[in-house]
């Protein structure tokens, strides 16, 4: 088991380095922390916050955070809608002293899905969103596919380590309609009910009339559930 993870690992570590040779002028890092009020079919309201950076460089040159929030409302204990809204701000990553070159206010209404194949699940994610960058307003539609697979134990229990990939599509209804798409494998770890950490890399695609642009990121999320009694 451990022989297996260590391969993965490689695998993915090659293909870190290999993407962040390409055109997207090297490798930048974002870092995730979410924590999550899970609802159920007893307790139907849930809570959600999450806030993020990201940096051009590993360690360097940071670019960008966001803080987001919202209040979820389960169908089931496996589907979910969920309302929230954030605020998402950008600096020129060698101007961060002049302050933002781009802020945004953003609403949405997300529905999210799970579901299993024998032991993988499959999380199905839809979200419409309201945004207001820069006071201009705009709207965007997004789908997201992730994919969990336990490792060494039949299900995603504490003290199980895991493999995830996910990809995303960005849509809008101004040209180009196709506005982005990301594309992550990660490995993560379950320490209990309450705290899973990943690591893994994500490839972000953006797309103007005319060309498009890529640019590879580690990522690393810490995610905390807080339990209900």
């Amino acid at each position: 088991m451990l022989r297996q993870i260590f391969i993965t690992l490689i695998v993915i570590i090659t293909a870190v380095k290999t993407y962040g040779q390409g055109t997207n002028h090297g490798l930048g890092s974002w870092n995730i922390i979410t924590i999550n009020l899970p609802g159920n079919t007893k307790h139907r309201i849930g809570g959600y916050f999450e806030a993020q950076n990201r940096n051009y460089g590993v360690v360097s040159n940071f670019y960008y955070h966001e803080e987001k929030l919202g209040v979820s409302y389960n169908l089931d204990d496996n589907s979910f809608f969920l309302i929230g809204g954030g605020r998402y701000t950008t600096y020129g990553f060698d101007a961060v002293d002049e302050g933002p070159s781009a802020t945004e206010n953003r609403l949405w209404e997300q529905f999210t899905y799970n579901h299993y194949i024998s032991r993988i699940k499959m999380e199905h994610r839809y979200r419409i969103e309201q945004r207001w960058v820069n006071s201009a307003y705009r709207n965007r539609f997004r789908y997201r596919l992730n994919v969990f697979i336990p490792i060494n134990k039949p299900a995603l229990d504490p003290h199980t380590f895991f493999a995830a990939a996910f990809g995303e599509v960005f849509f809008n209804n101004n040209q180009p309609n196709l506005e982005r798409n990301r594309f992550t494998p990660s490995l993560g770890y379950k320490f209990s009910k309450e705290f899973s950490f990943q690591a893994g890399y994500i490839n972000q695609r953006d797309y103007d009339l005319a060309s498009s642009a890529d640019k590879n990121y580690l990522i690393l999320t810490a995610t905390y559930n807080i339990l209900r009694k």
